[in-house]
């Protein structure tokens, strides 16, 4: 951990994850339909790096468990897992570029961490519900087809987020 500043972000964070899905779930299907857990994850790993990713991208699930009881069972594994490697390759990805433009930093840790995060999610799910059960067709419309709409409000919503942040000073990076 870095400092107060860090501590409190991280915090607001997480309560962000805790309240978005409340707000999700009165869309049907709006957990699917926005991701709204997977933005605190993605946020943290590019503002405040990949530790802090990681710790904000598990504790999002968890705390949204103990709350509402969702999400559920297998989802809830694999969230468990997806969520901090958004956070850990967002943030890894956002250190290591440091050379290029922001754009260029914000999309490619962005992209490659969602396509990272979503296979390590699918991997948990194939353990758990067994390979017989989860293919990879399976896979590919519960992690891509039926999460569109999310994968574009993520692209739109947290490069926009980014940059607001650092234009009023609260991104050091």
């Amino acid at each position: 951990m870095k400092n107060t500043k860090t501590i409190v972000t991280m915090g607001l964070l997480i309560a962000i994850g805790a309240v978005l899905p409340m707000f999700a779930r009165m869309i049907p299907n709006g957990g699917t339909l926005l991701s709204p857990l997977h933005i605190p994850a993605l946020v943290a790993g590019m503002i405040l790096g990949p530790v802090e990713g990681v710790i904000v991208g598990i504790v999002c699930p968890l705390l949204n468990y103990a709350i509402s009881g969702m999400p559920q069972g297998a989802a809830l594994l694999a969230m468990c897992v997806e969520l901090p490697v958004y956070g850990l390759v967002s943030g890894l990805l956002m250190k290591g570029m440091k050379k290029q433009k922001d754009v260029v930093r914000v999309y490619v840790s962005l992209v490659c961490a969602m396509i990272l995060g979503r296979i390590a999610g699918g991997i948990v799910q194939a353990v758990i519900l067994g390979a017989g059960k989860y293919s990879l067709e399976i896979w590919a419309a519960s992690y891509f087809v039926k999460t569109v709409p999310a994968i574009v409000l993520h692209l739109i919503l947290i490069p926009a987020v980014y940059f607001a942040l650092k234009k009023a000073k609260l991104v050091n990076n």
